[in-house]
């Protein structure tokens, strides 16, 4: 799946003076100055017309004041645990760097090894740096069952340059998208589907509406949801999480970034960045574990190679609905409970953002889903979909033929808020 950053004009929020770790030596000094400017630009989000009309919410918090609980590694550390980052024992690959399997020594108790997954990030610039302080940012001061856990990170400057590392907790797993590719020896039951859509809302309700702030995933996707040895999903990869709109704002105005097929069509339009995002994203996502297909895949016919484009004529009549179905899967069995799941995708997928459910209103429904005692499911039928992934079809054409470019920067809180104590120079 293809990653993308748009741009739209004037790059907004964009940091004044903005400097280049790599040309610092001691990179305590360059946190807390983009500590201290983080006070003056705090109101920088812009204010829609009907704010007023917005849920209210504090302004964002000050993330150097919260405990953090994160390992500091050293480069030598990290390179005797992978063999001096050897493709021996690499896992993963891609734009970010790439993933090693390793074993630690447990603080609790260190005659005891865990296993972790390494994440080394490549020399992208201040682009790849800025994600990396985001995702320790996030990951640093939030926790949930359904969040992968950071047990650490490592920044230290050597002879060739300065090193950026991330230590997580390991997935044995892998990832939701590969279960549903054809890659997997096995497709993934029905039942375990489902409880991965249950576990990934209860992740997003979590960031959206279960802190004193809310934190915009802002690139959901079957990649980024990894599997625990018992099945557990959890959200991984925070590198482009944003604060959510503070006290009095309903959206912040952003560049936009994303994953191809997933972004929600008001956001590509604008750049204006809500929590909806998220949910048209998720919605996205129950299509994949209905159909067992990706959101865009180029390898199959023209037809077929935009999702929400090909289940839309399926949608109208219910015998054409098993069409979709992934065929690795008992159709019959689960037809029903997909009918179902789709209704919950096509609240998420309504093109007015401001009539898509919350995230905590999709995982009661979910759970209605999996509980059928409680009275929570969603009802039949499915053709007012139509009229909602036709309105995405069109917007997509709009965007079709906006330029695709990497940004030089984009301004992000958390890393203005980045904590001095977090990172300084090994």
């Amino acid at each position: 799946m293809m990653c993308f950053t748009f741009h739209y004009g004037e790059k907004k929020d964009e940091p004044k003076g903005f400097q280049s770790v790599s040309n610092r030596s001691d990179s305590s000094a360059y946190v807390d100055a983009e500590v201290r400017r983080s006070g003056s630009e705090s109101n920088s989000q812009d204010v829609s017309d009907n704010a007023s009309n917005g849920p209210r919410r504090r302004n964002p918090p000050s993330l150097s004041q919260r405990p953090s609980n994160l390992r500091e590694f050293t480069v030598s550390e990290l390179k005797l645990a992978t063999k001096n980052f050897s493709r021996s024992v690499m896992i993963g690959e891609g734009g970010f760097g790439c993933v090693y399997q390793a074993s630690i020594k447990s603080l609790e108790d260190p005659s005891q090894k865990i296993e972790v997954a390494i994440k080394q990030l490549s020399k992208r610039g201040m682009q790849g740096h800025r994600e990396w302080v985001t995702e320790v940012n996030v990951l640093g001061i939030v926790e949930h069952p359904n969040l992968v856990n950071l047990v650490g990170y490592c920044a230290e400057d050597d002879e060739r340059g300065i090193q950026r590392l991330l230590i997580y907790e390991y997935m044995p797993n892998r990832s939701v998208e590969h279960h549903l590719s054809h890659r997997a020896e096995a497709p993934l039951s029905w039942n375990r589907r489902l409880k991965i859509a249950q576990d990934a809302a209860r992740g997003l309700t979590y960031l959206h509406e279960e802190m004193d702030f809310q934190i915009i995933f802002r690139d959901f996707k079957s990649s980024n949801i990894l599997l625990d040895e018992d099945w557990n999903a959890k959200l991984s990869d925070f590198g482009l999480a944003r604060l959510g709109p503070s006290d009095g704002l309903t959206h912040v105005s952003t560049a936009v970034v994303g994953t191809l097929g997933y972004a929600a069509p008001e956001y590509l339009q604008t750049g204006r960045l809500t929590s909806k995002n998220d949910v048209w994203s998720y919605g996205v996502f129950l299509y994949e574990l209905i159909t067992g297909r990706r959101p865009l895949d180029r390898n199959r016919p023209r037809g077929e190679q935009k999702l929400l484009e090909w289940i839309r004529p399926y949608l109208v009549d219910g015998k054409r609905f098993q069409l979709i179905l992934d065929p690795r899967l008992d159709k019959k069995q689960i037809f029903k409970s997909a009918q179902k799941l789709a209704v919950i995708a096509n609240r998420c997928l309504v093109k007015n953002p401001k009539s898509r459910p919350k995230m905590s209103e999709v995982l009661e429904m979910v759970n209605g889903l999996l509980e059928p005692s409680s009275g929570a499911s969603p009802r039949l039928p499915l053709k007012s979909s139509v009229a909602t992934l036709e309105a995405s079809r069109d917007t997509e054409k709009k965007n079709k033929k906006r330029s695709i470019d990497q940004k030089s920067g984009e301004s992000n809180w958390f890393v203005r808020m980045w904590r001095p104590k977090l990172l300084r120079s090994c």
